[in-house]
């Protein structure tokens, strides 16, 4: 169960066999969450830190008026809150975005985890690597077009599902709505659904169903602006000159 888990973190900083076989023991089976569930409440105290083993999931925040935005994705491998437990409460809610398995660990458990110097390096990438994908949201949302803006996300997606074997060179499952991407991106379902069209007419996307296939991987990150490197994977490291 603690696969891409391990792959997630592998992706950002080696790791000694001593330090997997760890997780593998304090990972366990998780809890299964239905599709829309919580796993923590916006507001709500948890002393719980709770880890994505299978299925995808979302943070955001709402508003008074019930209008929500999306701020983060959540796929198997993410830590949702890694020192929550050290807020008086979440600023934050996440949910689970289709049926997920959801590791619960304590906070002696990650104690344990970031006394081991290599996991210690690895979960402290992954916090930085949340605030990289904050940033690059901010600059999608307040700077690029609609069609633009939909493109990003979806090259973000493929990289990310490819790092814990979820996607191959150039597809994977969008486990998302119009409307939800409409929440992620600060765009009405109408103007999702125009950007999608765009993208399919360019020949940029090609869609059926849930599946997403790029016929040409390298044309949509250009046409995106998509710069891998605020990921800080280590081959996208290791690459670059």
């Amino acid at each position: 169960m603690s696969t891409a888990v391990i792959r997630k973190l592998e992706a950002l900083h080696p790791l000694p066999d001593e330090d997997k076989t760890l997780l593998h023991a304090v990972m366990g089976r998780g809890r299964t969450l239905k599709s829309g569930e919580d796993i923590v409440g916006e507001g709500d105290h948890t002393d719980t830190v709770h880890v994505i083993i299978e299925g995808h999931g979302y943070r955001y925040k709402t508003l008074p008026d019930g209008k929500r935005q999306i701020i983060g994705y959540l796929v198997p491998g993410d830590f949702c809150d890694l020192y929550g437990f050290l807020l008086d409460k979440m600023d934050h809610g996440m949910a689970a975005r289709t049926p997920c398995q959801v590791a619960e660990l304590s906070e002696d458990h990650v104690l344990m985890l970031t006394s081991r110097p290599a996991l210690a390096r690895a979960l402290w990438w992954s916090e930085l690597v949340n605030a990289a994908i904050l940033r690059e949201w901010l600059v999608n949302m307040g700077r690029r077009t609609p069609s633009a803006r939909v493109a990003h996300i979806l090259c973000e997606l493929l990289v990310r599902l490819q790092v814990v074997g979820q996607a191959t060179d150039d597809s994977f499952r969008l486990e998302l709505s119009q409307a939800e991407l409409g929440d992620t991106v600060g765009l009405t379902t109408v103007s999702v659904n125009r950007a999608l069209q765009r993208l399919r007419g360019a020949g940029l996307i090609v869609s059926a169903g849930r599946g997403i296939t790029i016929p040409d991987v390298d044309a949509l990150k250009a046409f995106a602006e998509f710069d891998p490197s605020y990921l800080h994977f280590r081959q996208d490291r290791e690459e670059r000159p």
